[in-house]
């Protein structure tokens, strides 16, 4: 017996299933940067990465969300117009907005920390951890590398970005019940 999955349109063996979605969520989360939305009042834009990061650690797991998330930065690192805005370079890893990118594969794992239990009060509670890492991390090294107060850095890099962080918590519960988990 041939133990296959559809995935849109095509069979795909279970065993190349999630080396497949990672690849997909790993080229989805370099698109998710391609969406920004550039705040007047903060040097952060908004951006559909922290979606398909936390969504890689949903699906995948917290191993496969890590690695995803670190293959991401190192794609970023090596050139590829991986970072918001399509650019790329080390610069991103060090500037002002590096604290959210390094946190993406902690994030991932911790996204990926919940996904497998049956409780959605677990799964939710870790995709909101997930979410606060990046917002945490990013705000404190913002506030660091523009010499920010503490107060300061959370209204530039945290503040404005929780409604749409919780928008997408919401978002990604949602496409892992209809997806389910791949572990």
């Amino acid at each position: 017996m041939e133990w296959t999955r559809t995935l849109v349109r095509f069979r795909v063996s279970e065993k190349a299933e999630r080396p497949l979605l990672a690849v997909a969520l790993l080229l989805a989360t370099l698109l998710g940067a391609y969406v920004e939305v550039p705040l007047p009042f903060t040097p952060v834009p908004l951006t559909l990465q922290t979606f398909f990061v936390l969504l890689s650690g949903a699906l995948l797991g917290r191993g496969w969300g890590l690695s995803i998330q670190g293959a991401y930065l190192g794609l970023g690192a090596a050139g590829f117009a991986a970072f918001a805005g399509a650019s790329a370079g080390l610069f991103h890893l060090v500037g002002p907005t590096a604290g959210y990118l390094w946190a993406f594969p902690a994030a991932a794992a911790l996204a990926g920390w919940g996904s497998g239990s049956p409780r959605l009060a677990v799964r939710a509670l870790s995709l909101v951890a997930g979410a606060l890492v990046i917002l945490l991390s990013g705000a404190a090294w913002l506030g660091w590398s523009l010499g920010l107060d503490p107060a300061r850095a959370f209204l530039l890099g945290v503040a404005p970005f929780l409604p749409g962080e919780a928008l997408k918590v919401a978002a990604v519960l949602a496409a892992s019940r209809v997806f389910g988990v791949r572990r």
